[in-house]
């Protein structure tokens, strides 16, 4: 019996293994792109941000490194982390004013480019609405393109709890979203971009997945990506081929 050579296993495979030209072809042709944005769009995490706010920083970050690594489901990372965090809505508000989210360099200018194609630009974060809205307003993205965990207060403003019931609370979410778009809109051509291992798995149902290490390099999303950049301005340049 004559044994075939085994094919390595890459993401998004479940189909015809993807070429790192067709991926950019789908990217040139998309009618969609989808952002991450902690450590993507903007420069940070969100969450670690604002467990460093609340002075509960080093216990938190160590978390995002285990859930961003894919080592822990995505809402057991996030319970355990807002279970350490406690925020009110004021300390929320207060770090949205005093340290808002740092855009990562190239990104207004490629949400322009994609705009001026009249290509769709959706945030879909595993993050907080409340901080991803004010992403979203700097990059006019309307804000019913925003898929984000909303943060629950009590009356008093007291931390309650998150929205369990939205999808990018679980793993997997960020997925939903997008076959949620496809069937709304009828895409064909959805891009997912982003750092981490929930942004992975978005694909599919994303018809491409692009890596995005500007602001952190995880190595298992790095390994798995068939097209991974590290500026925006690669996918700018890409751009210039349509």
């Amino acid at each position: 019996m004559v044994k075939l050579p085994l094919v390595p296993y890459r993401h998004c495979s479940q189909r015809i293994m993807a070429t790192l030209s067709q991926t950019k072809e789908i990217f040139r042709r998309a009618e969609a792109v989808c952002f991450d944005v902690d450590s993507t769009v903007i420069k940070e995490e969100g969450i670690d941000e604002l467990a460093k706010f609340c002075g509960v920083g080093d216990a938190v970050t160590e978390m995002t490194r285990k859930a961003m690594g894919g080592s822990m489901t995505f809402k057991t990372a996030l319970t355990e982390r807002l279970s350490i965090i406690r925020c009110s809505r004021e300390q929320v508000n207060k770090l949205i004013t005093d340290h808002p989210p740092q855009l990562t360099p190239g990104i207004r200018e490629l949400v322009d480019r994609l705009h001026q194609r009249n290509i769709k630009v959706f945030l879909i974060s595993g993050g907080f609405r409340c901080i991803v809205e004010h992403v979203a307003t700097q990059l006019n993205i309307p804000l019913n393109h925003v898929y984000a965990n909303r943060l629950k207060f009590y009356f008093n403003g007291e931390y309650a709890g998150f929205d369990e019931s939205q999808p990018t609370a679980e793993s997997g979410g960020k997925g939903k979203v997008i076959s949620m778009l496809k069937e709304q809109h009828g895409f064909k051509n959805v891009v997912m971009i982003g750092d981490g291992a929930t942004d992975l798995e978005a694909c599919p149902p994303a018809s491409a997945f692009i890596g995005f290490g500007g602001n952190v390099i995880r190595q298992q999303v790095k390994e798995k990506s068939l097209w991974y950049v590290t500026s925006f301005g690669e996918l700018l340049k890409e751009m210039e081929n349509i």
